[in-house]
Parts: C-alpha cells; structure tokens; sequence
C-alpha cells in the first residue's frame, strides 16, 4: 500500500489555504471585524499574509489493515496548525473508511510546518490536506520527474484571506471551500522525504459575503455556544447585543423581538431572511411584517448575520432597527437521529443527514415536536423539514437548490389581568379564553448561482414561498360590541379576533461586483436590484363567545403588493487603513388592494331597509346603494442613501462610522387612491470601536458603539385593534458594548444594551421597550479524564443569563425586572451524544410581557374603565434530556 502525499514544501503555501484564528498587528481598513472573503481575495498576495509550509512529513501506518481490504482514494483532513507550526488538531472532512481516516489523521498529527504569518507575526490557520491511499503497484518510479518541479496555478484567484476575530465570531471559517486535490502522484510509504508532485492545478471555491459596515454588522457563529439551551432558531438572535425576545404567544405563535431599543413586533422592524429567502410577511393583518422563524431548523444553522441599523444598501423593506439572515450549513456529516423528551409532555424527534464529501451546504433535516405546555392551553405541535443541494461550477463558482417546508398548530393562553391574580381569581398560568391560539404553514423553494467571470463577482437568487397563517387573540374580554342603532339587541358576544392570512410570494434578487486599482488600493463597485411580489388575501371577525361562531368581520382584504429596489454600493480607499463604503438604495412600492368590507357603518341609513346586523354593507347615506366592495391603488418610491468610514484596525482596533436611512411599507388596510403610501422612515447612525486579536492563548473580540434613531411615523401596539397601529415620530439613543472570548477549553459572549426611547411630541417613554438588556453565554468544554475503549468522552457545560431591565407601560406605569439563567450539560463518545438541559434554573415566576390598557373579562363583579396590569406568563422550570446517535459521519 503506498501513500500519496498531498504536496511538497515548495508548493505548500499555495495549497494550504485555510482560515487564521487569530491576529495581531494589522494594517488594513478592510481587516474590520466580519470581513469579507472575497473583497480580500484578489490582494491576498499583499496584505503581508503567508500561509503554513510544510517541514517534514510522516507517512501514515496501513500495516494492520489486511491486502484484501486496501482501496485506492483519498482522505481529506483539516488540519489546525498553532503559531509554532505544531498541528493542535486533526478533522475528517471527507472519509474514505475508518481506517485510512484513522492512519492519515494520526500521520497528519506529527507534520510539522512554518506557521502562517500575518504582517510578519505568526498566527494560527487552517488548512485542508489531501491524502490518497493507493495500492503498491501504483506508486511511481523513486526518481521524481522533472514536471516536480513546475509551479502550480491557482485559479481562480479567491483565495479567502484570514477573518480577523469579532465580538460575536472569534473563530470564522471560510466558507464552503471545496479543495481539489492534485492529479494522483504516488510514493512508498516511508521516513525519506517524498517528491514533489507533477505541476498541477488547484482550485478553491467559496462564496463570497458581504463587506463589513463597521462595529454593528455582527456574524455571529455559534460554536461551542450551542451547549447554550435554544428552542428554536429565533433564540439564536440572543447572542447580538440588545435582543429580547418575549413569547406572550406561547411555543406555537413566533416571538415578540426587541432590538436597539425597538419593540419590532413579530419582525414588523427587522428584515429577516435565511439563505437570502424574505421571512417577513407583507401585508398580514396581525401586522405587516411579520416573521415566524420557527421553521428553521436550528442545528441546520451554520452562522447568522445580524447588522444593526439601516447602514447597507442590500438592506430592504423592514429594515429599522436592523436585519437578521440566517446562513445554512451542516459540520456533522454523516445520518443522525435525535430525541428530546421532557416536561409538559414535549418531546421532539429530529433526522439530519449530511453525505460525507460533499460541502457541509449540502444537508437534509426534518423535525417533529410536541408539547403539552405549561398551566393551560399552551399545547403546540410543528413539523419541519430543510434540504439544501450546493454543486460547483467548474472552477468559477456555485450553485444551490434549497427548499423548505413547515405545518404547526397551538394554544395559547393569552393575558391575564394582575389584580385578578392578586385576589385569587386566577393562577398565575392560567387564561379566561380556550379558543385562542392558532396555526399555519410555509413552503419555500430557492435556487441562487454565484460565479466569478474575470473581475466580476456575479449572484442571483430566485424564489417561490406559500404561507397561510390563523391567529385567534382575545384581549380586551368583552368590551369592544359595542350597540349599533342598526342591530338587533345583544349583550357583549365576546373580543375574540379570527384572522386568517393566505399569502404566495414569488422574487429574485441579483448582484455584480467588481473591482479595479486606484491611487494604489483596490477599489470595488456592486449593483445589485430586489423583487418581490406578494398575494395576499386577509381577512378578520369577531366570535361569539356563547355559539363560537363569527358574529362582525373587521377586514375583509386581496392585496397584490409589489417592491422593486435597485441599489448602488461602492468601497473607496484613499488610503490602506482608510474604507469609505456607501451608497444608494431606491424602492418602489406598489399596492393593488381590493376591499370587500369597505363600509362598516352608515351615519343616516335607509328607514324602510336598514341594514341590521351585517358587517359589510352596501349602503350609503339614506339608503343609497353602494357595492360592499372597492378598489384602491397607489404607489411610493423611496430613496435611501447609506454610508459607512472603517478606519484601521490600528494594533487590533478598528473605527467605525455610519448613517443610513430606511423604510417600513404600511398595511394595505391603510392604502387610499393615488394617496402616496404613508410608509415609516427611518433615520440611523453611529459610531464604534472593535477590537479582534488575541491575549496570550485566548481569541478576543470586544466592540463598544454608540447609536441613535429616529422614526417619522413609528407603529404602537393597540389592545383593541389587537395589532400594530400608525402613531408619531420617535427618537432613541443608547449604546452596547460586547466581549467575546474563545480558548481552547471555553467560550463566553457577554453583551450589554441601554437605550432610551422617546415620543417626539411628549417626550414619554415608548411602551414596552427594555431600557437595559444584559446577556451572558458561556460553555466549557473539553475531554474528560477518562478513557472508554481507547477514546475519551468529550464533555460540555453551557449557561445562559439573562437580565432585562424595567419596561415602559402606558399610563406612566413600569414593568417588572426579568432575571433567566438556563443550563445545560452533555457528553459525546464516539457516535453518540446525551445532554441535559435546564431552562428557568430558579424556577422564577416571571411576567414575560407585560401590558396596561382597559379590559372586562367578567372575573369581578363590577367591570370598570379603569386601565388595569395585564400580562403573560413565563414558563416555570423546565426539564428536557436529548439522545442523538451519528452513523456514518464524522
């Protein structure tokens, strides 16, 4: 059997391409935290950055597997090699059989190197080695040619360069790198130095990100952090500063986000996507904008981009407080099965599958959960279920298929008055309406190529999503019926809102970047546009409490709503240490919305025939007729200029400067004739420091900015319209800070938030919003000192806190503090893996949301006008014990 070594010293530093983990003194303005591979690519020769070179060599040992089971392949490794040129560790990315992974790993283990460098100092990377196994009679003659010694080429030249450490990312990974190995060249097995490989050529693909904009554009990976307790994929967003996240709605219904001082809603002022693929909802009744990550599955999740702020042109509708894109990817290859169960009944069965070989972009999953839920009417059940396909394209670049699909259904117990709880009259988990809850689906299929063509880096994207959504949501009791002089005499039949939503949405979107040479630094320009059209048909009643049938319908709306945006974006550099990034984005709105519920009331109806009890009536002024239904149609276009200065980093520390304007589109029910929409705008900026490096063994990244927002036209939360209503400007002002740091046996993320937000005419306190957000999450990690069948179990131990600080409420009132800590504990051995995980360690009773506004629920014998506290529970201790088993993988 002979062994095949990947490459010689010489050609070492062209094929080791690979990902540093850490940095010291820098000397670029693009070297800002969160860089993007592909603008650094092109210099990747001047930036004063050598990869690791190969020293000695060490043969793998095949003498124990027997002739018969000898096979011809390779094994790809990544190897990590420390700032001595040492290989600290060894990772299987493709397999060829146990025992050549086994013998070419422990082979890899001894190499020895001259460590990466950058700007002269040595720094930790990443590589990928191909080592091919064949059988003896295929090794070549002792005598190398003298093609051995020809240069290699590399093409084409997107060569990633080392990601500085981040706050949220210490340790970032080249994205989707396909290595092809050199044509075959065997050599025996042994301690001589082996010759070097005919010249050959080797290709290195990945995709491209986007350039940073400075100390809030955060890639958060999540690493060893996921020993950290997480539902679901919304909870991700927790490791951003300043994100809150509020389940009033219970496990089925998506999260209430906070951020920069925001109450967005269900994602009304967060642009959420995932693979590029919109998650907000144009035109839903519960509020135009809404975003339900549930469907993503977390463990399918590679990393999340969150910028926060309106600061980048690519940056659409629903960007205010910021965007939050969700990136796919799965490190474990290979089929895993997994199983939770726990308190409450829930239980949750998930499969992943990732064909070792292939890039860890390409995946497949499906889950299924089940919970009974806590106190009442808090049961939910999804299902959900990803793939994703990514091939190359020759050597210019990639392309993927993904889809997604997603059913659920829950209960929700809603709100509950505090002095009834106080008396007694209800338990803290209870509810006064069983019929709430709600259900719904999503489907989505995407297909997206990005190529390079010389200088050009080309993108497009085209997708297809359905949606259909019910939420039924009783606030006020029984208050809003009022008596008609029209209707029949009735009593109170109840608040219960019925909406329903049936949305399909078809879009694409596409980018060409480019870049040239300018007072001696590179100088980049992107186009780019966004399309979207949404169908959407909405509509929402009343229920009668006593019979469970609709009694009024509210809205009765088919709306075609149509975004195009085009934008411009450029990275100028007078100087290396100096980035100006910045451009222009313009969006145009369109809406088409047929109303057939467009008369509610009549002031002087017909004597003879008045109208009674219906809803949506076709009568005007005494009795005149009028269709029940119109038409209206209208447009808006939106400019948005954007830019951003990155000066340094200067010893590790990079300067940050951005302002930026954004846009949020209103709900068709608010669209008049040819009346220009009423959209929200957006005024942003900001200034930052970051810092990414390392202190001693420890990879660091701590960043501090101060920001402020101002909103022409901000949405507020109305109990009696049951959603998000239009109201007046505000202005916020704050600041947050974070720390990350990462060693080899732990991982912390610290982030602290504080903010004011503000009415322009009043000057009050916006409702609901957190005046202070601290967050901790913490792993420690690492084999234990024990061995089992000559491999050690790995253990962990993570731990979430969370602190959020006192909420306005209407009516000049505060909510309470909240104070979390979940825990979890788990080991891993060979292919399997148990975890123990503890969500509300201190079992607190907690007010997860809290609200203030009037409400008769029939619990006190005298109903008042009086505003009264109201609020959700949060879910008391919870238990949960996963099992998972890997099988055929690494």
């Amino acid at each position: 059997m002979a062994f095949v070594p990947p490459f010689g010293p010489r050609l070492a530093s062209l094929v080791a391409v690979a990902t540093a983990l850490s940095a010291h003194t820098v000397a670029r303005a693009d070297d800002a935290p969160s860089p993007s591979p592909s603008e650094h690519a092109p210099e990747h020769g001047t930036v004063g950055i050598t990869m690791p070179r190969v020293l000695t060599q060490v043969g793998p040992d095949v003498s124990t597997v027997p002739e018969s089971a000898r096979i011809t392949g390779t094994v790809l490794l990544c190897a990590t090699i420390d700032a001595a040129g040492t290989v600290s560790k060894v990772e299987v990315v493709q397999s060829l059989a146990a025992p050549f992974d086994e013998a070419a790993s422990k082979a890899l283990a001894q190499w020895t190197f001259a460590p990466a460098t950058k700007d002269g100092v040595s720094i930790a990377a990443k590589i990928h080695v191909p080592i091919r196994f064949a059988p003896s009679a295929e090794a070549p003659p002792s005598t190398p040619s003298a093609a051995a010694e020809a240069p290699v080429v590399l093409t084409p030249p997107v060569v990633p360069t080392p990601p500085v450490a981040g706050p949220i990312a210490p340790v970032v990974p080249a994205p989707s790198l396909a290595l092809s190995a050199p044509p075959p060249v065997t050599a025996e097995a042994s301690p001589k130095p082996a010759p070097e490989p005919d010249a050959s050529e080797v290709v290195v693909v990945g995709r491209a990100q986007t350039p940073s904009r400075g100390a809030s554009d955060i890639h958060v990976e999540l690493g060893e952090l996921s020993a950290v307790p997480r539902k679901n994929a919304s909870e991700l967003l927790t490791l951003a500063p300043g994100v809150f996240l509020s389940r009033e709605g219970g496990d089925g219904h998506a999260e209430r986000v906070y951020l920069r001082g925001f109450d967005a809603r269900e994602g009304q002022d967060i642009a959420f996507s995932v693979g590029g693929v919109p998650i907000n909802e144009s035109g839903n009744l519960h509020g135009s904008g809404f975003a339900d990550t549930h469907f993503v599955i977390p463990e399918l999740v590679s990393s999340l981009r969150v910028l926060e702020g309106p600061f980048d042109p690519r940056q659409g509708n629903y960007a205010v407080a910021g965007s939050a894109d969700y990136e796919l990817g799965l490190e474990k290859r290979g089929l895993t099965a997994s199983y939770t169960m726990g308190s409450f009944g829930a239980q949750r069965l998930l499969f992943l599958w990732g064909p070792p070989g292939e890039s860890a972009h390409t995946f497949g999953g499906a889950e299924i959960a089940t919970t009974n839920g806590f106190g009442q009417n808090r049961d939910a059940r999804r299902a959900s279920a990803m793939g994703q396909y990514e091939g190359q394209i020759g050597v210019k670049g990639t392309w993927r298929l993904s889809g997604a699909a997603y059913v659920n259904e829950y209960h929700s117990a809603g709100l509950l008055r505090a002095d009834d709880v106080a008396a007694g009259r209800k338990g803290f988990f209870d509810t006064y309406d069983t019929r709430q809850g709600g259900g719904g689906s999503r489907f989505h299929v995407s297909g997206d190529v990005e190529t390079r063509s010389g200088a050009f880096l080309l993108q497009q994207q085209i997708f297809a999503i359905a949606r259909e959504m019910r939420l039924r949501e009783n606030f006020t009791g029984y208050l809003l019926d009022t008596q008609l002089p029209t209707q029949a005499l009735h009593g109170q039949r109840g608040d219960l809102f019925d909406l329903a939503m049936n949305e399909s949405t078809f879009g694409a979107r596409g980018a060409a970047r480019t870049q040239g040479e300018a007072f001696g630094q590179k100088q980049e320009v992107e186009l780019g546009y966004f399309a979207r059209l949404d169908r959407v048909a909405a509509t929402r009643q009343r229920i009668e409490a006593a019979t469970g049938v609709p009694y009024k319908t509210d809205t009765d709306l088919a709306s075609n709503l149509g975004d195009l945006g085009l934008y411009g974006d450029a990275t100028l550099r007078p100087l290396a240490w100096l980035a100006l990034r910045g451009g222009v984005r313009g969006d145009v709105f369109t809406y088409d919305v047929l109303d057939s519920c467009a008369v509610q009331s009549v002031s002087r109806p017909s004597s003879t025939s008045p109208p009674g009890d219906a809803s949506c009536l076709d009568q005007q002024r005494f009795g005149r007729h009028r269709e029940p239904d119109q038409r209206s149609s209208t447009s808006s276009l939106k400019l948005m200029p954007r830019a951003s200065v990155i000066a340094g980093p200067f010893r590790s520390v990079t300067f940050s400067g951005s302002v930026g304007t954004g846009v949020r589109s209103i709900d068709p029910s608010y669209v008049t004739q040819d009346v220009a929409t009423p959209f929200a705008s957006i005024l942003a900026y900001e200034a930052g420091a970051s810092y990414a490096g390392a202190i001693r063994d420890v990879r660091v990244g701590a960043r501090a900015v101060l920001f402020g927002t101002h909103v022409d036209r901000d949405l507020v939360f109305s109990e009696s319209a049951g959603r998000a209503i239009l109201g007046g400007g505000t202005t916020r002002a704050g600041g947050f800070g974070s720390v990350r740091a990462t060693g080899d046996a732990f991982d912390e993320n610290l982030t602290v938030t504080v903010v004011r937000s503000r009415f322009d005419d009043t000057g009050l306190l916006v409702p609901y919003v957190p005046d202070l957000v601290l967050r901790s999450d913490s792993a420690v990690f690492g084999e234990l000192p024990l061995s089992l069948a000559g491999a050690h179990p790995l253990g962990r131990v993570g731990a979430g806190v969370s602190y959020i600080g006192r909420r306005a409420l209407p009516y000049d009132q505060q909510s309470d503090v909240l104070f979390t800590v979940d825990g979890n504990a788990g080991v891993s051995y060979r292919a399997y893996d148990l975890s123990l995980a503890v969500t509300n360690v201190l079992d607190a009773r907690q007010r997860i949301a809290e609200f203030a506004y009037v409400s008769d629920f029939h619990s006190a014998a005298s109903p008042t006008l009086v505003p009264a506290r109201h609020f959700a529970a949060g879910a008391p201790r919870s238990v949960f014990l996963t099992f998972s088993v890997t099988i055929g993988g690494s």
